[in-house]
């Protein structure tokens, strides 16, 4: 009996490991992060909205992550758009739908560690079809605190909130 709850025991434990491998579902030295931008109500097509971290002086590092599927639009997003024409890189993993007023769209993004409290910023740009264009909708500290809070939108966005994931 106490052979058959060993191999029981191993089995599972073996099986465990099969299934989540902890080094694949994270890059070692990085942070996932569960994002979720809540819009306001605004009138128009739905926004395009680029995360990106930025550094101290506001240049761009990284595109985290894009809402709003069609490349075609992507030019919407103007500052991000430069950097991206300047250093492209293929953002197929990072992209989702694009998110209509008063509803949210969350996703996962996944930042460097070392990163957290050297000053970088998580950036939020939006854009909605022949209406304003918002290059800092919201810009949140990647601090210990700014990454657990809310922050509100100066403009598509009512608000933007991060957990650890």
């Amino acid at each position: 009996m106490m052979m058959k709850k060993s191999i029981t025991f191993l089995l599972a434990v073996v099986l465990l490991f099969a299934v989540y491998n902890p080094v694949k579902a994270q890059k070692a030295g990085n942070s996932r992060y569960k994002v979720m931008v809540q819009m306001a109500g605004y009138t128009g097509e739905a926004a395009y909205v680029v995360i990106s971290l930025v550094d101290d002086k506001g240049t761009y590092q990284k595109t985290l992550y894009v809402m709003g599927p069609d490349n075609q639009w992507h030019n919407t997003l103007k500052e991000w758009h430069k950097f991206q024409s300047k250093k492209p890189v293929d953002i197929t993993g990072v992209t989702g739908a694009s998110v209509t007023a008063g509803d949210r769209g969350i996703c996962v993004i996944e930042v460097e560690t070392a990163k957290l409290n050297q000053g970088y910023k998580i950036r939020f740009e939006t854009a909605v079809e022949d209406k304003e264009y918002y290059a800092k909708d919201a810009e949140v500290p990647l601090t210990t605190e700014g990454m657990t809070g809310k922050t509100d939108g100066k403009g598509y966005i009512r608000y933007v909130r991060i957990s650890p994931n």
